[in-house]
């Protein structure tokens, strides 16, 4: 048997541990914010798309990350100027 950690997750011969996982983040599992279940594709310059992923790496983050925050931000944004 291996455990690997993994983003906060323990790994246990390929399977998710959730006791431990739960045990080390502090987090119940109904605790867990909303499920990540939906994907965006877009078409991007490679030139830039490499640019992005090389700030990314030196910033110690991840282009899903990025675009995630990007997103949530515009979205409150455009909801307050709409609201106002």
């Amino acid at each position: 048997m291996y455990i690997i950690k993994f983003s906060s997750s323990y790994w246990v011969s390929g399977v998710v541990d959730k006791a431990k996982a739960s045990a080390k983040t502090g987090r119940s599992k109904k605790a867990k914010a909303v499920k990540n279940d939906a994907q965006l594709l877009i078409r991007i310059n490679g030139e830039e798309r490499e640019q992005f992923l090389a700030l990314c790496e030196e910033l110690d983050t991840s282009a899903a990350r990025e675009i995630r925050r990007f997103i949530r931000g515009f979205i409150r944004k455009n909801q307050q100027t709409e609201e106002s």
